[in-house]
């Protein structure tokens, strides 16, 4: 049967009005929704704490019932509770002090189904166990609160509402001297008020070090007393879990580790970990822009990277079923280095200090390994031909100058590296900003070792020499994917977005404001935090891909991916796992030219949506207006948006 024009639209509002009523009531088991051809993003309303730079607002969950939505508010430490009935008009209705569960307690994440809104509690210090608790999302009654791990961090139900399981981050302490157990709760939540609590931990994994190394995944945190390497179980670090539609299997990403989990959450028993690979950067498919030139002369100058390589540590990632039958994973590739103990000068050492007449002069000497663990580097300051001292008192790593040998440096192979200038002994034009100069990379990771580990030594003239004091790095392994990316069921890439978001970010067809009507490129991979600045982000992750939510419309799905620096949320159609295509990009930043910085915030109101960091999608048949929404919460203008899905057949 055709419909015309008119008779089609009648059709689509009447379709509109049943999905708003069956929101209502809550039944929606007989709604069939149309497929559409595609859609574009409109914001319509928000809701602003008017705290900038606190991490106000961060992630975001919606209760159909009560047309609530609720969002993680970091800086009160508490969960905000938005009247969404008029989605246009979001207003604060209450929130929740976790204090009453936990003393202390600060809200990390939240899930919200079937009525039931379940709560990640981290403890203080984080170091200590976490709690979970359920409310009520009506009345916000707490029905219930028990035990989990660690820095209890994002949490999610499985399909039947019947279990939630929360990644336990267990992050070490900031001085790395405490560093708990990673691990994932799996709870049973069917009778609130007595929650059941197991948990799968890696423990089966500690024994297994060499063979995890091996496959690629990244263990390299210290041990407390800095002896050797801390147990498989404290390295690994459970960011974000997504559960397959059958409720089975729950895939977690292990960020720093460049990993990813496999839970069977009937046992509660972690199966495997797998080692998720690094990208290509000397493939044309995978250029990205490494240059910021250090603000000066910044050039948009997106090309490929020789042993350069990405490491994709995947932030959210979400499971659905493709037309094949099978299940796939996204993620958002953001990147995330250890970094702990960075505002600790005991950690960094003494820089050199010159005679005067009144006092003698002092050697550079390397910092306090026990007071922090900082990882990443730029390479300008890794491959100085003078060495790592020329940077102690500044920001050299304690425990690299403890591994060069205390006044060693490092080197770039020129057979690597000569594609950027570099010669035996000096990386020379390598370290230069518009070169690989400003491009931060870990240290730990890329330089030649023996079979045992330790370090292949040269001398300072670019030779072997086990007397030498000097790392040959033959790789760099730079942070984030600035991609999505996805996998099947057993974690192989099957499709990789490659250096599409920051061509795009580049190209004349994408634009900013509501009204999208200023050139991208005009502020192309610029901060999230202070005034744009082009290419300020092309030497630490580009637009660094987040926060990943996804969604259902008819027999498409389509993956939503916030850009915490540039901002913006980007829409990919994710139906064909091996061939998704990006279908739209919304940021809603107005002000790209105000004068502002974290000491004089901008007026929040005219500024716009800054830092996207979680996401949750509203399917039409839940929506209070009848019409699909996404819900954005915003950490650094502390603002949650509420978008809307503008169909088209």
């Amino acid at each position: 049967m055709q419909f015309s024009t008119s008779s089609r639209a009648s059709l689509l509002c009447l379709s509109l009005i049943a999905a708003a009523s069956l929101a209502a009531c809550g039944g929606d088991d007989d709604y069939v929704e149309e497929t559409p051809k595609t859609l574009q993003l409109e914001k319509i309303g928000g809701y602003s704490s008017n705290v900038f730079l606190k991490s106000a607002a961060e992630i975001p969950a919606f209760d159909a019932a009560s047309r609530r939505a609720f969002v993680v508010n970091a800086q009160s430490g508490k969960l905000d509770v938005l009247d969404l009935s008029d989605p246009k008009n979001p207003k604060k209705v209450g929130e929740v002090n976790a204090t009453s569960v936990l003393a202390d307690g600060e809200v990390n994440s939240v899930a919200v189904q079937g009525g039931l809104v379940a709560v990640a509690i981290q403890a203080k210090p984080k170091t200590d166990a976490g709690r979970i608790a359920i409310y009520q999302a009506s009345d916000l009654k707490l029905l219930g609160s028990a035990t989990v791990g660690a820095l209890p961090d994002m949490l999610t139900f499985t399909p039947d509402g019947k279990t939630v399981l929360v990644a336990n981050e267990a992050e070490p302490s900031d001085d790395y001297q405490i560093d708990p157990e990673g691990s994932i709760s799996v709870v049973d939540v069917s009778n609130p008020a007595s929650l059941k609590v197991r948990t799968a931990d890696f423990k089966a994994f500690n024994d297994r070090a060499a063979e995890l190394r091996s496959k690629g995944v990244r263990l390299f945190g210290p041990n407390a007393n800095n002896t050797g390497k801390a147990t498989v179980a404290q390295d690994l670090e459970p960011e974000y879990i997504a559960v397959s539609p059958d409720g089975k299997t729950a895939w977690v990403t292990l960020q720093e580790n460049n990993a990813m989990a496999i839970v069977d959450i009937a046992s509660a028993t972690v199966k495997d970990v797998v080692a998720l690979g690094y990208k290509d950067h000397s493939l044309a498919a995978n250029a990205l822009d490494f240059a910021d030139s250090d603000g000066k002369n910044a050039v948009i100058d997106i090309k490929v990277a020789p042993n350069v390589l990405g490491m994709y540590m995947p932030d959210a990632i979400a499971a659905y079923k493709a037309g094949d039958g099978q299940t796939y994973l996204v993620t958002a590739n953001e990147g995330d280095a250890r970094a702990w103990g960075e505002n600790t000068p005991a950690y960094f050492g003494t820089a050199a200090v010159k005679a005067t007449s009144t006092a003698p002069a002092v050697a550079a000497k390397g910092g306090d390994v026990t007071k922090g663990f900082v990882e990443e580097w730029r390479v300008k300051h890794l491959v100085h031909k003078d060495g790592f001292l020329r940077r102690a008192g500044d920001d050299l790593p304690a425990h690299l100058i403890a591994l060069a040998k205390g006044n060693g440096g490092a080197l770039l192979n020129p057979a690597n590296f000569g594609w950027c200038g570099a010669v035996a002994g000096d990386p020379k034009t390598c370290r230069d900003d518009d070169k690989l100069g400003r491009l931060k990379i870990t240290w730990t990771q890329g330089y030649q070792t023996n079979s045992d580990g330790s370090p292949v030594w040269y001398n300072a003239a670019g030779v072997a020499d086990p007397n030498g004091n000097r790392l040959m790095y033959d790789k760099l392994y730079a942070y984030g994917g600035r991609s999505i990316s996805i996998w099947n069921a057993q974690g192989a890439q099957v499709w990789d977005s490659g250096a599409a978001i920051e061509q795009f970010l580049a190209s004349d067809e994408c634009k900013l404001g509501a009204k999208r009507d200023i050139a991208c490129k005009t502020y192309f991979n610029t901060g999230h935090d202070e005034t744009a600045t082009l290419d300020a982000r092309s030497s630490a992750k580009g637009p660094e891909p987040e926060g990943l939510t996804i969604g259902t419309i008819g027999s498409k799905t389509f993956a939503f991916v916030g850009l915490e620096r540039m901002g913006g949320v980007m829409v990919f159609d994710i139906t064909d796992p091996k061939a998704a295509k990006r279908v739209d990009y919304l940021n809603t930043r107005e002000d790209w030219t105000a004068s502002f910085d974290d000491a004089t915030p901008p007026a929040l109101a005219k500024v716009g949506d800054l830092g996207p960091e979680g996401l949750a999608f509203i399917p039409a048949r839940q929506s209070p207006n009848g019409k699909p929404l996404l819900l954005v919460g915003n950490e650094v203008s502390g603002s949650t948006a509420v978008i809307q899905l503008n169909l088209s057949y």
